[in-house]
């Protein structure tokens, strides 16, 4: 426990801390990589040139800090940290290394007013929430441990199944060397790949979401390509040089966004490769035969840019269940397809009883939220998933 003269303390370095912005984590990152530099084989450093892994830790400094005298406030970004820590396999010893360059950084940015009594609180602070994460991770990591067909840390998975789903979608299925059963998952979760790509200096460690429903013996994984100025280091070796009889190292199946049933009707609304999770509840939806009304909405630049388009119609016309899509730059040419935008008020939704999934760009989700919520859906019932570091809409 804090006591309260180091909450007051170290919320009085709330200003300072802000005024810095994100230098004090640019200054932070930089250190810790030169001291430290095996942790490159951890952080995803395509996140580290974009920026947003940066500001993610400087907005959860910050949070925190904020709210010390109430960190219950935190329960959700603690959560889903912590179960993206575990399919990094983060040790408690990572915490203690962290923990050295924070305080290392405050004592080089804010020289003088870093204080004894400044530091002191600092040190019980990020001890208190390292201990927060550390009890919360261990108990996910003995979770995956005891449950049939679960391990802890990295098992060897072999490549059985490559599928180009679209034009730059790909399926990946893997099985266990030791051809043992795999643990299930809720669907909506990922799972940690990890591997050295020839492309790239370092081991790479990405989140994938798993993209059908369990079955105890293969997992899948829908990949996209990642262009642009920063080429996905990981999504683009996998497409181009990952081939079926390859071996990978796989984290256990985890992840704080999945369906909960709550006998209510669901819509499941994605955007681009948000599509993976939304295709794991619907695929076990279909399997359990959900007897409430599922609606099935997606969003992409086109038709060629559209994956999983057959299968998603297949279930839900066989289920007798709505689905709409939106093609940002070509005209619907049917009842189910729409161009432009999404907009809700041009198909029927449980406003007032549903349970409404999202999965896309940041941006995406925030303009689906938003609409919903005009719309009169409470927030209670929309949930949605980030890709990549924590954000919030």
């Amino acid at each position: 426990m804090l006591s309260s003269q180091d909450i007051k303390i170290v919320q009085s370095t709330v200003p300072l801390i802000e005024q810095a912005g994100t230098v004090v984590t640019d200054h932070f990152y930089q250190r810790m990589f030169s001291h430290n530099p095996e942790l490159k084989d951890i952080f995803n450093l395509s996140n580290q040139h974009t920026g947003r892994q940066k500001v993610a830790l400087f907005e959860a400094i910050l949070a925190y800090a904020k709210n010390l005298d109430n960190v219950a406030v935190l329960k959700h970004a603690v959560e889903r940290i912590a179960n993206k820590h575990v399919s990094f396999h983060i040790k408690p010893d990572d915490y203690q290394i962290v923990g050295h360059h924070l305080i290392e950084t405050m004592r080089e940015l804010l020289t003088t007013q870093f204080t004894q009594a400044v530091e002191e609180a600092w040190t019980s602070a990020y001890g208190v929430l390292a201990n927060l994460f550390i009890g919360r991770e261990e108990e996910l990591y003995t979770q995956r441990e005891s449950s049939a067909g679960g391990w802890r840390g990295k098992r060897a998975f072999i490549l059985v199944e490559k599928t180009k789903e679209s034009e730059l979608v790909t399926s990946f299925i893997f099985e266990p060397v030791d051809q043992q059963p795999v643990m299930d998952f809720q669907p909506g979760q990922y799972l940690g790949i990890e591997l050295k790509p020839s492309t790239s200096d370092h081991i790479e460690i990405r989140q994938y979401s798993l993209s059908t429903a369990p079955n105890g013996n293969t997992y899948r994984i829908s990949v996209k390509r990642e262009l642009g100025e920063y080429k996905g280091v990981m999504s683009n070796y996998l497409h181009d040089h990952l081939n079926v009889g390859d071996i990978v190292d796989l984290h256990a199946p985890t992840g704080d966004f999945y369906f909960k049933d709550k006998q209510k009707p669901v819509v499941l609304i994605s955007a681009g490769v948000g599509i993976t999770p939304m295709q794991a509840i619907l695929d076990t939806l279909a399997e359990r035969r959900y007897e409430l009304p599922v609606t099935y909405i997606h969003a992409c630049e086109n038709k060629a840019q559209h994956s999983f388009d057959n299968h998603t119609a297949s279930i839900c016309n066989t289920q007798n269940w709505q689905h709409f899509t939106w093609y940002n730059n070509e005209q619907g040419n049917n009842q189910n397809t729409f161009g432009g935008l999404i907009d809700f008020t041009k198909i029927e939704l449980p406003l007032t009883d549903g349970d409404f999934y999202l999965c896309g760009p940041v941006g995406f989700m925030k303009f689906a939220k938003d609409n919903l919520a005009t719309l009169g859906v409470s927030e209670e019932r929309i949930h949605y998933e980030v890709f990549g570091p924590h954000a919030t809409l």
